[in-house]
């Protein structure tokens, strides 16, 4: 490997574990959560999961003040990672064994999921 592709190869690998792979808008993803996510009427305006459709659930919705979350969507053996929040997001968690009263948005973009953990994570506390 000559020195260049040597750096190249290098600089890319520095650069994909340095870079976060949900690299969203926070402000943004408020914006969805309160608006067409209409995530706050389960996980509540501050997302303390206590939304005014909160109380029909059994599990009762993740606070996400707390920032504990109960499914490992990929089978990592990490609960809450940011690609878990984004499947539960885009597929639903009952698909995962969560809430079956959390509805896939399959209809959201990946930057809008993107944003939506952004501003998700920035909810704890």
């Amino acid at each position: 490997m000559n020195h260049l592709s040597k750096f190249l190869s290098t600089t890319a690998t520095a650069f994909i574990l340095t870079t976060p792979a949900f690299a969203g808008d926070a402000a943004a993803g408020k914006a969805i959560y309160d608006g067409a996510g209409a995530c706050a009427s389960c996980h509540g305006a501050t997302g303390a999961g206590d939304g005014i459709a909160a109380a029909a659930f059994n599990p009762k919705p993740a606070s996400f003040t707390e920032g504990v979350f109960r499914l490992d969507t990929d089978g990592d053996g990490s609960k809450g990672t940011d690609t878990d929040l984004a499947n539960a997001i885009k597929n639903g968690a009952a698909k995962y064994g969560g809430n079956v009263g959390m509805p896939g948005r399959a209809d959201f973009s990946d930057a809008q999921v993107n944003d939506l953990v952004a501003y998700i994570r920035s909810l704890k506390k």
